[in-house]
């Protein structure tokens, strides 16, 4: 099954006319009509800042050619939508752990990903959490409160990255 999607993922790729795209994501729609609405707001807040700065700027960029740049605009906007909805649409009928279960290799690096996943994940929120409620005024210590918390997270990322290295080497992932 995972394979069938996979090579639909790919198919859709080559798609360029706005009508056929609109089908298709009418067509996902209707595979799981309940989770439309669910699976539609993670898809566009998904992607809303990466297309706002793509749109604004080939908006900007027409704008010095002389060109007319709405139907792009329109393409590209919703094919992305058409491509992360598939994708969450995707995860939603298939566990990822039986996707990657089929090889040990794949099944020790999703665990690894996962695990590092959660832990950046309580990390954050612990951080979120305790800034909430030690700080009255946000305006004067937000600044210095993500200078802080991106400081952790890197120094963190640069600790972990040695130790999974270490656990991957010790494992053979990177034999020559």
């Amino acid at each position: 099954m995972s394979l069938f999607f996979f090579s639909a993922f790919l198919s859709l790729l080559w798609l360029k006319d706005i009508k056929y795209i609109l089908s298709v994501i009418l067509v996902l729609w209707f595979v799981d009509i309940k989770k439309v609405p669910k699976l539609s707001k993670k898809a566009f807040k998904s992607i809303l800042f990466f297309n706002l700065g793509v749109s604004l700027g080939y908006l900007i960029s027409a704008y010095f050619r002389n060109l007319s740049p709405w139907h792009y605009i329109i393409y590209i906007n919703l094919k992305v939508f058409m491509l992360t909805y598939f994708v969450f649409l995707f995860f939603s009928k298939v566990s990822i752990v039986k996707v990657f279960g089929v090889n040990k290799d794949l099944r020790y690096l999703l665990t690894m990903t996962l695990s590092q996943i959660f832990s950046y994940k309580k990390s954050y929120s612990d951080f979120r959490d305790a800034f909430r409620v030690r700080v009255v005024s946000l305006r004067d210590k937000e600044k210095r409160f993500i200078i802080r918390v991106f400081e952790f997270f890197l120094k963190k990322a640069m600790e972990d990255s040695k130790e999974r290295t270490l656990a991957m080497k010790a494992r053979g992932f990177f034999e020559n």
